[in-house]
Parts: structure tokens; sequence; C-alpha cells
């Protein structure tokens, strides 16, 4: 039981269930900003450029070449498959990422705008009051080191 009991402990750990949901939460957000990035962003910005759609564009190396067959329906040449570098592809995740990286910024730069006003307001807060008998306390101890009697 013991293993058990300390893998339950791990995992009920408040960073390991922080974790967990900070990813289930980037996994979505990652979809949001895929959607829109492909669907919002990209096609005025490929009609701005004449009717591009980045996600098409390639460089093509090697034309593929389809696979031939005589009259008598033998395959004479094999197939082979076209080899291109797919840079729109790139393009769009790179804004991806830029989307990404920008809304993490912000949401970091908020956070730490509020940890620091939140900061400044706990230092301008006056101290808590102190509890009456510990205020009492302070005030016998005091009286007896002023009149230096010995205590009993």
């Amino acid at each position: 039981m013991g293993f058990l009991k300390e893998f339950r402990d791990f995992a009920m750990r408040g960073n390991v269930i922080d974790m967990a949901v900070g990813i289930v939460i980037g996994a979505a957000f990652g979809g949001i900003v895929k959607v829109l990035v492909d669907k919002i962003l990209m096609p005025p910005i490929g009609l701005l450029m004449g009717g591009v759609d980045f996600s098409d564009k390639k460089l093509v190396l090697q034309d593929g070449v389809a696979a031939v067959t005589n009259a008598a329906g033998e395959t004479v040449t094999a197939a082979v498959p076209e080899v291109a570098i797919g840079y729109g592809e790139f393009i769009n995740v790179l804004i991806n990422f830029i989307i990404v990286a920008f809304a993490l910024f912000m949401v970091i730069k908020a956070m730490n705008t509020a940890k620091k006003r939140f900061e400044k307001e706990q230092a301008a807060a006056p101290p808590a009051a102190k509890p009456a008998d510990v205020v009492l306390l302070t005030e016998i101890r005091d009286l007896l080191a002023r009149t230096k009697t010995p205590v009993i």
C-alpha cells in the first residue's frame, strides 16, 4: 500500500494538477489559434497578395510520375511521388507561433502587472493590529523591565 499512497500523493500535488490543466487549456488554445490563422487571417493576407493560398505553396524539386500501363494492363513504369518543399505550411505554422507567443506574452505581462500592484498594496497596507492579550503582555513586560523588580 505504501507505493500506491506515494503515487496518489504525487499525482494529487497541486503542481501536477496545475500543469495538467495548463496543458489541456494550451491544447485548446492551439486549436483556436490554428483556426484563427487558417480561416480568418490567411484569406485576407492571401487576397492582398493576389489570391495566394500559403498552405498550397511549395517548391517542387522533382515532379511526380504516374504509373504507366501498356495495352495488356501491365505496369510498365512505377509511380514516382512528387518531391517538394512545402514552405507555405511553414509560413502558416510560423504565424501560428507568433500569435501564440504574443498571447502568452500578454498574459504573463498582465500577471506581472497584477502581482506588482498586489505587492504595492500589501506594502502600503497598515500592519495588522496585535491581539489584546499580546498588547497587555507586552505592556507588563515593559513595566517589569523599567521597575527592575525581581520576579518571584
